[in-house]
């Protein structure tokens, strides 16, 4: 069995052992989190940050998380939202004017959030190096017409997302959303979660290996290779580029299942304002994705439960019920069976609530 380095407490060591056996088999690097009642009850890691094996993965070592970024950037809209300082039932266009062109006043922020708004893409396809302006992109997304009416269909806005909900973080914060979020979630809860990396963690950085059938899927404008690059890491592209592991990943969102209250007693939200997360904006087969979904407020909903995850493998998954938050990542990129390690790791941990 893999080596690993952390704790788990005793009811969780099912959690241990699932963690040893995707290192034993596919994974290269990864850790592993559990917290309930806000509180670490697993906090593990183990393997290689290189694809050679020589540099062994450690406690503070973070990787680019994909799509599991999306979770962070959902969070800061709702604490905006909780403190009264932005109405999710509004109209972009009260916070962003720009937006209300191309028949999107109707577009409502609990559109944004839930992946109903019709914009899931540019209309003119964009490069890894287009993601990097920020004005131009966001720009063209207030000029673009919706592709279907906003609010009555979903379709996952796998990079938009991060531009539309990071644009209206900035308009009502007056700050960018990586900088909204490391000052009021990240900073309060010393949690090691980054939208948009200093130089000065770069040696942390687990790079990310391509999946051993290439650098990304066909047809897809971003590869793994673009997520290695230091322009990629100084950027802020909220949807996908969040550096963080398993513990900093549970940390901040364990937030939503424990009364909005985050590790030392930091509160972040209401616990109303908390249960807004499970209010469905969409059910039926999503518009990109292809497959059965429930969106709620941000992420995918299921019951009492919120998750999402990031491209290649990474989860993070919220049980309201248990009051349990599972994160698992990693720094090797699959794309058949991506999602497969992490639930493993997620059967696991609820294998400790069995008396």
């Amino acid at each position: 069995m893999a080596e690993l380095q952390g704790h788990a407490d005793a009811r969780f060591g099912a959690v241990a052992e699932a963690l040893s056996a995707v290192l034993d088999a596919r994974d290269v690097g990864a850790s592993a989190a559990v917290y309930v009642d806000g509180e670490p009850v697993v906090d593990l890691w183990g393997g290689w940050t290189d694809a050679a094996r020589t540099v062994a993965w450690q406690q503070d070592t973070i990787v680019n998380v994909w799509s599991t970024t999306k979770t962070m950037v959902a969070l800061c809209a709702l604490i905006l939202a909780d403190r009264g300082q932005l109405d999710l039932e509004a109209p972009v266009a009260r916070y962003w004017p720009e937006f209300a062109a191309a028949g999107k006043d109707r577009v409502l922020v609990r559109h944004l959030l839930g992946h109903t708004a019709g914009l899931p893409e540019w209309d003119i396809p964009v490069t890894a190096a287009d993601l990097y302006h920020w004005p131009e992109l966001t720009a063209r997304l207030a000029a673009q017409a919706p592709r279907w009416e906003p609010g009555s269909s979903g379709g996952y806005h796998s990079l938009t997302y991060g531009y539309l909900v990071g644009e209206v973080v900035a308009r009502v914060s007056g700050r960018s959303l990586g900088a909204f979020f490391a000052e009021e979630v990240a900073g309060p809860l010393s949690a090691d979660f980054h939208i948009g990396l200093a130089a000065e963690h770069d040696h942390r950085v687990a790079p990310l290996l391509a999946a051993p059938d290439g650098d990304k899927p066909e047809g897809f404008a971003v590869g793994v290779s673009d997520a290695n690059t230091p322009a990629w890491r100084r950027a802020e592209i909220p949807a996908v580029n969040g550096h963080g592991n398993a513990r900093s990943v549970a940390a901040v969102q364990s937030v939503l299942v424990s009364d909005g209250i985050g590790p030392g007693g930091v509160r972040l939200l209401s616990p109303a304002g908390c249960e807004r997360v499970l209010e469905e904006q969409f059910r039926g087969v999503d518009e990109v994705l292809g497959q059965p979904a429930r969106w709620g407020l941000g992420y995918r909903i299921e019951g009492r439960t919120c998750f999402w995850g990031g491209w290649g493998g990474s989860l993070v998954f919220n049980d309201f019920d248990r009051r349990m938050t599972v994160a698992f990542v990693m720094n090797q990129v699959l794309w058949e069976d991506d999602y497969a390690r992490a639930l493993g790791i997620l059967m696991a941990a609820y294998q400790g609530f069995r008396e």
